[in-house]
């Protein structure tokens, strides 16, 4: 079974860190494969130490003619059984499949349009949701396959808080993801101003940088809040923090609560699709309704207050994760699913 894969992305992103993960997974498993990605120098030293040497094209715009191109002479090179694009633009620049002698598939990490994927095999989503929305927007239900997410399980070590000018003492919320709407940090900040004594670090960048900024100082909390840019040690800061708080008003999978429970942290989630999916009420975490900072930070009093609640949604968090989210476990449901979708070009009698 032969592999490539292509991605675009932007610099940071959910999609771009899981397919970075999933290229060296695959490298472990002993999966013979391709990598080719839009030019990355952090990217591409990630990969080189999974053991993974990507091919780097320009992934452009419209009048970009040379990534098609050079996309097609790989895959023409290397000779893959199965190429796998993420997302719009590298699946829009794909070759076609039919032609080519392979399968080509595509993962989708959103409800994306699917006027970039008709010439697609199959499509992977990495909530039921996602796949359900693939269906209903007519898209063959055998050919729409549910595959979730991992993340490293290892165990970090804490860093220390005067790194960000933070008492030892203090309890300590942590939130990540790109500073945007959809978000719903606005509501966290909300939140805090009710809590008091917690400090806050919000790990991640976006356009609304300045505006939370700006509110946190409104609602008289910005002597709380650290605003820490993106982070690469993920792990170091869930160690460090007391709770991890998701308060997504949009969230299709909930890719940083499988991170807070990888690393054995209790979890307080607005209600969302992707964290609503996820968490299990009370057992495996505290989930809130959307957009309601009192209810949020009510959530966040009783858990700091708890013990027994804050260790029992932890504990069984990290057990979630190990049941379902593991490296080992999902990529053996990749390989799983590829074997299973070439299994019928093998058996035919022109192959």
């Amino acid at each position: 079974m032969k592999i490539l894969q292509a991605m675009a992305g932007s610099e940071h992103g959910g999609a771009e860190s899981f397919f970075v993960r999933l290229a060296i997974a695959l490298n472990r498993a002993g999966v013979e494969q391709k990598v080719v990605i839009r030019h990355n120098p952090k990217r591409t030293a990630e990969l080189r130490e999974g053991g993974v040497e990507p091919v780097e094209l320009p992934f452009g715009g419209k009048l970009d003619w040379q990534t098609k191109r050079g996309l097609g002479r790989e895959i023409k090179s290397f000779k893959p059984d199965i190429v796998l694009t993420w997302m719009n633009r590298a699946t829009s620049m794909c070759p076609d499949g039919k032609k080519g002698g392979f399968l080509h598939m595509a993962r989708l990490g959103g409800y994306y349009d699917l006027k970039y994927y008709q010439a697609c095999d199959h499509l992977i989503g990495n909530t039921e949701d996602i796949v359900d929305y693939l269906v209903n927007e007519n898209w063959p239900a055998g050919k729409a396959h549910y595959l979730p997410n991992f993340v490293n399980g290892d165990a970090a070590e804490p860093i220390s808080r005067k790194t960000y000018f933070t008492p030892n003492g203090a309890p300590l919320i942590l939130a990540m993801g790109r500073l945007h709407e959809n978000k719903g940090f606005d509501v966290l900040l909300d939140a805090l101003s009710r809590v008091s004594a917690a400090y806050l670090w919000l790990a991640g960048d976006g356009p609304l940088r300045e505006e939370l900024d700006k509110r946190a100082e409104k609602v008289g909390v910005k002597p709380r809040v650290r605003f820490l840019g993106w982070q690469d040690n993920i792990g170091a800061l869930l160690q460090t923090c007391d709770i991890f708080v998701c308060p997504s008003r949009h969230e299709p999978l909930g890719n940083v609560v499988i991170e807070a429970w990888a690393q054995g942290k209790p979890v307080i989630a607005a209600d969302s699709y992707g964290p609503g999916t996820l968490i299990e009420h009370l057992e495996s975490g505290v989930l809130v309704p959307v957009d309601d900072a009192l209810l949020l930070s009510k959530a966040i009093r009783n858990v700091l207050e708890d013990g027994n609640l804050r260790e029992r949604i932890g504990r069984q968090g990290h057990e979630t994760y190990q049941a379902h989210f593991t490296e080992e476990i999902v990529t053996r449901h990749y390989i799983d699913f590829f074997n299973k979708v070439l299994a019928p070009c093998a058996a035919s009698p022109e192959s």
